[in-house]
Parts: C-alpha cells; structure tokens; sequence
C-alpha cells in the first residue's frame, strides 16, 4: 500500500515542478513587461528628478499613515514610474500621479485599508478635487492597457528569503535597502528580482550570515551600486524605520 502511495505521489511532484516552472516564466515575462523606460523618464520637460525625492517621502509618510503593505508600496512607484514612461507629466499635476498610483496600487493589493479620495484630497491640502482624481485614476489605467500587476520587488523579496533565511532581522534590512533604491534613478529600470536578491545578500551579509545566495554579474554590480545610497537616506524613510525598530 505504501508503495503504491509513493508511486502515485511522482506524477504529482512532476506536475508541481511542472506548475512551478510556468509561474516562473510567467513571472519573469511579467516583470520584463511592466519594467520602467529610465530614458523615457530622463525626457520628462518638467519633472526633474530631484523632485522625486520629495514625492517619494509624501507617498511614504501615506503609505505608513494609511497602513498599507509594503508590497503596495512598491506597486504604487513601479505605476507612477510605468506612467512617466509613457507620456508627458506636467509638475503640478506629479503629486497628483502619485496619489493616483498609490490609490490604484491599494485597491490592487489591499483589501481593508483602502484611502478613499476624499482622504486624498485632504493630504494634498486639496489640492485636486474628486473630478481630478477620477480622471487622473482613469487616465493612468488606460495608458498601462488596465495591465496594474507586476511581480514586485516585495514579492520577490518573499520568495528569495524562503530559500535561506528565516530570520526577521535580514527581512527587514532588505526591505529598507530596496525602499531607498526607489528613491534613486539609477535603480528605476532594475528588475524587481534583481533588486530583492541583491538586497537580500547585503542583508545577509551585515548581519553576517553565511548561507546567503550566490549572485550573478548583474545582481552584484546592483549590490554594489547600492552601498553608497545606504548612509545618506531620506530621513522620512529614516524615521520610518526608526519606529519600526522600536515598535
């Protein structure tokens, strides 16, 4: 009986390593697809990117004050990034873009903590009424062809430290590390896995672990581009962390 369990069992584990095969494909096809144009960007007439900064320690401080996932976060930036690749922002309407993508982002990831426009509308000083953000939200899904999910640098995070860390600690710190690449372009066009499995390593590696992943030729210039941005951060992030630390 044991033996007949076992062999039944095989063609399971074939079709599983089979299923597994295709979301990793499809994954990878999936990330290739919803990957940011940095040159695209570099040609916005009006936003500049020192301008990201400040946007992405607005979206930071809602993200923290709505309470969303950190994978929304990571979502939200890859749309508003998708977005500017793809037409023309004009600067007074880039905060704008970014609540929008931070809304988009919620309703995709989030099922409870969803903000609703008029919270919006009061983070933005009202700023922009509830006409423009309809038509901002309406505008962006139709410029992405309704294509809003994207494997995340989150996401892969996930996958990666199920594959040698257990330890809180090393989650933490590649999360920071990936939350402040957002803040920098020369990591807008790196692909989410690349991203987490870097930071995942330099994680692995300030707290000392031996069994962290070997990387590729582009996985460790992403490591080491990253080294210098981890000691001058944004002190919204900073504070970010900061409480979580304590928390």
């Amino acid at each position: 009986m044991a033996v007949s369990n076992i062999d039944s069992a095989a063609p399971i584990a074939q079709s599983c390593d089979i299923y597994m095969e295709e979301i990793r494909n499809h994954m990878e096809h999936m990330e290739n697809e919803t990957l940011p144009d940095l040159n695209k960007i570099n040609s916005q007439p009006e936003i500049k990117w020192c301008m990201r900064h400040y946007l992405l320690d607005f979206l930071i401080e809602a993200h923290q004050s709505f309470q969303l996932s950190p994978e929304t976060l990571f979502l939200t930036v890859n749309l508003l990034d998708r977005y500017c690749s793809r037409c023309i922002v004009p600067n007074s309407h880039y905060q704008l873009l970014g609540c929008v993508s931070l809304l988009i982002a919620a309703k995709y990831c989030d099922k409870k903590n969803i903000p609703t426009t008029k919270e919006l509308e009061t983070i933005c000083c009202s700023l922009y009424n509830k006409e423009m953000f309809k038509k901002m939200e309406w505008d962006v899904l139709n410029v992405l062809e309704w294509g809003v999910g994207n494997p995340t640098t989150e996401c892969y995070l996930q996958i990666f430290l199920t594959e040698g860390f257990d330890k809180a600690e090393v989650e933490y710190m590649a999360r920071y590390i990936c939350e402040v690449a957002l803040y920098h372009k020369q990591f807008v066009s790196t692909k989410p896995s690349v991203m987490a499995r870097a930071s995942v390593a330099l994680a692995g590696f300030f707290f000392d672990h031996r069994d962290f992943p070997d990387l590729d030729y582009v996985e460790n210039l992403t490591l080491l581009a990253l080294l210098p941005y981890l000691y001058n951060i944004s002190e919204v992030l900073a504070k970010k962390y900061y409480y979580y630390s304590f928390s």
